[in-house]
């Protein structure tokens, strides 16, 4: 049963499904594999930047029981953001998974 909320954001930047399903994709990971997270807010804003590297600029936030998770981004494409923001939300909970353990 798949109870998991997934809230998207667009700041200066067109919704888009493709980028929509890729996260969700991500995110899914992380519900599976956390399953005291519930809910995700997700954040895409563009910056100008002097780089072209930068300003696709993507943002996490996750509910979980303790303080709030919360990763950002900014690469030269959404998809790499999203990654990032991802891996390390995954090192976050991870951590937080074996603070949960020791009571």
């Amino acid at each position: 049963m798949d109870n998991n909320t997934i809230i998207f954001e667009y700041h200066d930047v067109n919704a888009s499904d493709t980028l929509e399903s890729f996260t969700k994709e991500k995110l899914e990971a992380i519900f599976t594999r956390f399953d005291f997270v519930h809910r995700a807010d997700v954040f895409f804003k563009t910056e100008n930047t002097s780089s072209d590297e930068t300003g696709k600029k993507c943002g996490i936030r996750l509910s979980a029981p303790g303080p709030r998770l919360f990763a950002e981004a900014s690469h030269d494409t959404f998809h790499d953001a999203v990654s990032e923001s991802i891996n390390e939300l995954k090192k976050q909970l991870q951590k937080r998974k074996e603070q949960v353990k020791t009571y």
